[in-house]
């Protein structure tokens, strides 16, 4: 049994440990086209790897994929969460789950998942060939046929795992559509907000606990963390909803607008109420030097001034329009987007071979036999916190049984 992984990323290392585990005797090669290899694992999470999610029911996981998640629910009943983190831990990596789920190893450096892959890498004797693209696969003689651009030399194999990664544009997957492989074209997913006219962007730096994020004339909204940069807006609840409307945001050439509720209250109500007691408790205080909710000083100067009250204006000098005016700035706050920010060696992308082309009981083609797929080339991702790892970790699992 000879076997080509082609990716030398999560999906492929994964895929790889598991064919040497599952087939002991069996030769096994990982093709990376780059220099190097697990480079997403080294800077995700800000460097610290945010290596799965802490979620541990597998129908909530499931939600977590805009793309996928339906389909991945058999998949996590194989290798799940739970299972990614006993195999780090069995290992000698230390995992903790933070309390927005996300999961880090203890070292709080990503250097200890890759020392940990490339450990069983080693002691599995599993080659890697690294600066080697795959420029053509084909069948010959029950065996398929690789070849390597670098080398331009064609190599025979038993079995092939493509964990070549997300393609940021179709042309990349168009040698797997030649393989009667349906293609669902790409576009970026797990972006971040341009806003090039809003002065909103002058308070760089805030941040905050828990917002809601609408986008304007859709049914498409998200909640959580919110950073304000000098580009626009990032954080969680940003990247969360770039996520669920990666093809309809593609679809508006990235020219919408969204709308913020800053105090992640819907009700009007208890908005008013809230100010209202602020007013009875600081009267003859300004509005401006009042802290309100959790809302960061800057940010609530800016805010009432966006709702026209001054600087110098008193609680008790409030009228019941400037009053209406801040419930309103405070949650349907508008701002208009232009343009996004990827960042090259992070992007993720929503898109890539159909699952309709995959058998997901074993991660194999249906055109073609023992030619499998894992990780991020299939059409399946995620929102952020650890979710796409746990994509690749799950389906590297599965191909790696070459069943």
């Amino acid at each position: 049994m000879r076997v080509a992984i082609i990716g030398g990323g999560a999906a492929g290392f994964f895929s790889a440990i598991n064919v040497k585990k599952n087939h002991p005797n069996s030769s096994v090669t990982i093709f990376e086209k780059s220099n190097k290899t697990l480079s997403k694992v080294k800077i995700s999470g800000g460097g610290r790897c945010n290596v799965t999610s802490g979620c541990f029911s597998i129908n909530e996981l499931c939600k977590a994929y805009p793309r996928g998640g339906k389909q991945l629910k058999k998949a996590f009943h194989i290798f799940n969460t739970k299972d990614t983190f006993e195999w780090f831990e069995n290992r000698g990596v230390p995992l903790y789950v933070q309390e927005d789920l996300r999961v880090f190893p203890k070292s709080n450096s990503s250097s200890s998942i890759i020392a940990c892959l490339e450990k069983e890498i080693y002691k599995l004797k599993i080659e890697i060939v690294l600066g080697s693209p795959i420029i053509a696969i084909k069948e010959k003689n029950e065996l398929l046929e690789l070849t390597i651009k670098s080398e331009q030399k064609k190599e025979l194999y038993s079995h092939v795992i493509i964990a070549s990664g997300g393609s940021p544009k179709i042309e990349g997957l168009k040698w797997l559509e030649r393989l009667n492989h349906e293609i669902i074209p790409p576009v970026p997913s797990l972006f971040t907000f341009n806003m090039p006219n809003e002065q909103i962007t002058k308070l760089m730096g805030i941040s905050l606990k828990n917002v809601i994020v609408k986008i304007e004339g859709t049914k498409l909204k998200s909640s959580g963390p919110l950073l304000i940069t000098h580009w626009g807006m990032s954080g969680p609840a940003i990247l969360k909803l770039s996520s669920l409307g990666a093809r309809s945001l593609n679809e508006l050439e990235y020219n919408f607008k969204i709308q913020l509720n800053w105090v992640n209250q819907t009700n009007n109500s208890i908005v008013e109420k809230a100010l209202k007691e602020c007013a009875l408790k600081n009267p003859n205080k300004k509005v401006s030097s009042t802290k309100f909710n959790y809302i960061p000083e800057r940010l609530w100067i800016y805010l009432i001034n966006k709702s026209e009250i001054s600087n110098s204006k008193k609680w008790n000098e409030l009228g019941k329009k400037p009053v209406n005016k801040l419930i309103n700035q405070l949650t349907n706050d508008i701002y208009s987007i232009k343009g996004k920010t990827t960042f090259k060696e992070e992007f993720v992308t929503c898109g890539g071979v159909s699952l309709e082309s995959i058998d997901l009981k074993t991660m194999q083609s249906k055109s073609i036999k023992n030619l499998y797929f894992a990780g991020e080339v299939l059409d399946i991702d995620a929102i952020t916190g650890g979710y796409n790892f746990q994509a690749a970790w799950t389906t590297g699992y599965i191909a790696g049984k070459l069943n």
